[in-house]
């Protein structure tokens, strides 16, 4: 999982109550049994104006050109800019992949559905939760400034607004520790292999019928 300490991006504005998992990630291309891939079919039904299929070419389709990550100005946002209740419905961890293959490194809304929140640090994404009338005022410097951009400092937890500005926002330690680190959930238990190992070769010792040798 990559690392997350210092991010400067430019900021997309979708301004969309609700937006839920399908919306994010239609449920066609779940269809994969890889992790990799969903960038080019985040907001596929919003931001195409055909109907899309898992393989098909994204330089064959017909883009709709109203839809925010269309437009020139937002081309390479890796912040997202959102309202409440991001990520709500069902609970497909494709979600939070979509959005970081896209290129999003943190979204900002004043609410999000829990499980979406969840996954989100267990796949890099960093979630921040702000006050509605300060996403209100987010929302009003990014349609009226192209080329409006951000700095998240998870380290100090803040964002930095381009005229200074610094806008305090809450993360629980853990979930710091482990974005800062670069620590899934597997990256977690691998940081605990010697234990383990050492705890496999024990039991194997006491208890042999259980297997016959042990993989190191």
């Amino acid at each position: 999982m990559q690392k997350f300490n210092l991010h400067k991006g430019l900021v997309a504005p979708m301004d969309r109550e609700n937006v839920d998992t399908d919306a994010i990630i239609p449920k066609q291309f779940l269809k994969s049994i890889r992790k990799t891939g969903f960038g080019p079919n985040l907001f596929d039904e919003w931001r195409y104006l055909d109907a899309g299929e898992p393989g098909q070419d994204p330089a064959t389709r017909r883009p709709n050109p109203d839809f925010v990550l269309n437009q020139p100005r937002y081309a390479g946002a890796s912040i997202l800019l959102a309202r409440k209740n991001f990520g709500c419905g069902s609970s497909r961890e494709h979600a939070p992949w979509a959005l970081d293959q896209y290129g999003f490194r943190a979204i900002i809304a004043p609410s999000f559905a829990d499980i979406f929140f969840n996954n989100s640090f267990k796949n890099g994404l960093l979630p921040i939760v702000l006050p509605e009338a300060t996403v209100d005022q987010l929302f009003n410097e990014a349609l009226a400034f192209a080329g409006f951009t951000l700095t998240v400092d998870l380290e100090r937890q803040v964002i930095v607004r381009p005229q200074g500005e610094e806008i305090p926002f809450e993360v629980q330690a853990f979930r710091k520790f482990c974005l800062q680190n670069g620590f899934d959930d597997i990256g977690l238990t691998l940081r605990q292999a010697d234990k383990i190992r050492a705890f496999e070769l024990e039991r194997l010792a006491q208890k042999p019928w259980l297997a016959r040798s042990m993989v190191s």
